[in-house]
C-alpha cells in the first residue's frame, strides 16, 4: 500500500510539473523524498533494535 501512494505522489507531482515546466524541480523532489524515505527506514531499525535490547535487559 505504501508504494502505491508514493506512486500516486509521484504521478501528482509529475503533472503539475508538466504543467509549470518545473522538471528538474520534479526530479530533485523525487530525490529527496527517496533519501527521506531511507533515512526514515534506517531510524525505525535502530527503534526497534533498541527495544529489542531494552526487552531482554528486563527479563
Amino acid at each position: 500500500m505504501r508504494n502505491f501512494v508514493y506512486i500516486l505522489y509521484a504521478l501528482i507531482l509529475g503533472v503539475i510539473s508538466l504543467f509549470t515546466g518545473e522538471i528538474v524541480t520534479f526530479a530533485l523532489l523525487g530525490v529527496i523524498i527517496i533519501a527521506l524515505n531511507n533515512i526514515n527506514s534506517t531510524l525505525k531499525k535502530i527503534y526497534l533494535q533498541n527495544n529489542e535490547r531494552s526487552d531482554y535487559k528486563d527479563k
